[in-house]
């Protein structure tokens, strides 16, 4: 299968955050050049081996990281030339870059633009200071208004806004407050991040030692059901769980992941479905650049789900957004696990699906598991 979506992974930041758990190092100077050549042969390598004799037709182009913004003016042209050896899109494609507020000005808003960029995701986590130098994060309370001037400037109309939630009560954050901010922005699409503490990085050894202590989860969920509520009155359709768009300004790359849609994905860690197969990169940068420099496959491992994961993650997927999931062969547990969802107001349903609540969506997991182990009996 040809894939229409693309993810690319930029594997560098100024500094790592407190919580980060992803692929990425801190670098004074991003490698640029190195990280082009090696997401260039990347892309030769799997066009070569997949034998797509046609240039892709893509739909939607997502540079995430770390922090791509720092890859600085001159980048994205430069990778849109190495990229149209391989692909074609036109004007109707989405394509979003990540950027922190602190590596992201006017000029680079220019020249993003200039590349064909048309939207935008601004990792904004907080406007509370005290927070923001907990985190780690560079760039003070009104960074993320300066980088939407600087956006706006370019013709940009089309931006997110990242927002974390559950930090810990003792920072004194007013979620409420960070919420009215983002607002102030005039964003297209806001996405939110429950706090965790992953155990590799150093929020988690400082939770592993009891130096910090996460919001609990009363605190957790009330801030989660106040944005929900918050941005919904703002005029947000919450279309997944940690989404919330504009009418016609929802995530189409995000979208092919949780509709099964085939997605290619380049550099560190990158994951990518052709399906059946699953696959994924190397997560270190070093490793990932020596593997494709020697001529060898930076892919660290792949699986096929058998028939039971797969049900299992459809299930999942079609309950993590506003589509829902079909009312279609249920078994009568299923339908009698549904009603109960419905009395405490996890989810509403009618004759075609059933469609989780924003308090619903706080217990998906859960949910998920229990709807598909009732799955014997299911009808034909």
């Amino acid at each position: 299968m040809r894939p229409e979506y693309l993810y690319l992974h930029v594997p560098f930041c100024a500094r790592r955050c407190s919580y980060c758990d992803f692929a990425v190092q801190a670098v004074r100077e991003p490698p640029v050049a190195a990280w082009l050549d090696a997401i260039e042969a990347e892309l030769a390598r799997t066009a070569e081996a997949e034998r797509w004799d046609e240039p892709l037709s893509l739909r939607t182009i997502y540079i995430g990281g770390g922090t791509p913004s720092l890859l600085g003016a001159g980048a994205l042209p430069e990778l849109r030339r190495r990229l149209e050896r391989f692909a074609r899109w036109g004007d109707d494609v989405e394509w979003t870059v990540e950027a922190n507020p602190e590596s992201f000005d006017a000029a680079l808003a220019r020249d993003w633009r200039d590349a064909g960029v048309n939207r935008l995701s601004f990792g904004a986590q907080t406007f509370h200071e005290p927070a923001l130098r907990w985190m780690g994060r560079l760039h003070g309370p009104d960074g993320p208004v300066r980088a939407v001037e600087a956006a706006r400037a370019a013709g940009f109309d089309n931006y997110s806004i990242d927002l974390i939630f559950g930090l810990p009560v003792r920072l004194g954050r007013d979620w409420a407050e960070d919420l009215e901010r983002a607002l102030s922005l005039d964003p297209a699409h806001v996405s939110l991040y429950g706090l965790t503490a992953e155990p590799a990085t150093p929020l988690g050894r400082w939770v592993g030692e009891g130096r910090e202590v996460l919001a609990d989860e009363e605190t957790y969920e009330a801030e989660y059901l106040l944005a929900a509520e918050r941005l919904g009155a703002a005029g947000f359709e919450h279309y997944e769980v940690s989404n919330f768009a504009r009418p016609g300004r929802a995530s189409r790359h995000n979208g092919a992941y949780w509709t099964g849609e085939a997605y290619l994905g380049l550099g560190p860690s990158a994951h990518s479905y052709l399906p059946p197969v699953r696959r994924w990169n190397l997560r270190d940068w070093n490793a990932y650049r020596i593997a494709l420099q020697a001529g060898e496959s930076p892919v660290e491992g792949a699986e096929t789900p058998d028939a039971e994961e797969a049900r299992l993650e459809r299930t999942w997927l079609a309950l993590r957004t506003r589509a829902g999931l079909p009312r279609r062969g249920w078994s009568q547990d299923q339908e009698r696990i549904v009603a109960t969802w419905v009395e405490n107001g996890w989810a509403e349903l009618d004759d075609e699906r059933v469609v989780l609540t924003a308090a619903g969506w706080l217990l998906l997991d859960r949910l998920a598991v229990e709807f598909d182990a009732a799955a014997e009996g299911r009808s034909a």
